[in-house]
């Protein structure tokens, strides 16, 4: 199969790639795809190495080697040496402050008729059915509840007893691993997954 990218760098890209690798300073990503075109050159100077042989030399897949080639050729060599810009920006929130204490509220609520508890899929199917969101998972509902009984248990409760090297107690003697009773009732009022 032959390549539909083929890396010709100049003496000075060259160069500049080669002191690049050689100070060794940077970020290690920025550094591995200098030495993949630098072995991926097919000019005079280059060894211009197949796509396996400098996969397997870097520790990196072949469509790592592949994708530094596409960058270098189509967008040029600082493009391939720096990271992909992002084209959308991250996932926006889907509970924020206002939202996620409508669903302890709804956690700390009766649960519906017929149930002795809430769980996390009708805690999920509650704010649908509330209009708070138009979809959640169940995921999502365990990930904030999880959050805001961290947030709970605040630092100050923390107590590191003497003589106890690994052991972490909270300020009324349980272990740091359960949830005080107090914050369990204030806060996950019976939930389970």
């Amino acid at each position: 199969m032959t390549k539909k990218y083929i890396v010709r760098l100049e003496p000075q890209e060259r160069e500049d790639l080669r002191k690049l690798v050689s100070k060794g300073k940077g970020a290690a990503r920025k550094l591995t795809h200098a030495r993949i075109l630098l072995q991926a050159d097919v000019s005079e100077s280059g060894p211009g190495w197949t796509d396996g042989q400098i996969a397997e030399a870097m520790g990196v897949t072949t469509r790592t080697v592949e994708h530094v080639r596409q960058r270098c050729v189509e967008q040029g060599l600082e493009a391939a040496l720096e990271r992909k810009k992002r084209e959308h920006g991250p996932t926006p929130r889907i509970l924020d402050g206002a939202k996620e204490a409508k669903l302890v509220a709804v956690c700390c609520s009766k649960p519906p008729q017929g149930r002795r508890r809430w769980t996390l899929n009708l805690l999920a199917d509650r704010l649908v059915e509330l209009r708070i969101v138009e979809a959640i998972s169940s995921d999502t509902v365990r990930r904030t509840l999880e959050k805001k009984r961290a947030e709970a248990v605040a630092q100050a409760d923390v107590v590191h007893s003497a003589g106890a090297e690994r052991r972490v107690r909270l300020r009324h003697g349980e272990r740091a691993g359960g949830v005080p009773s107090s914050v369990q009732r204030r806060l996950s009022c019976g939930v389970h997954g």
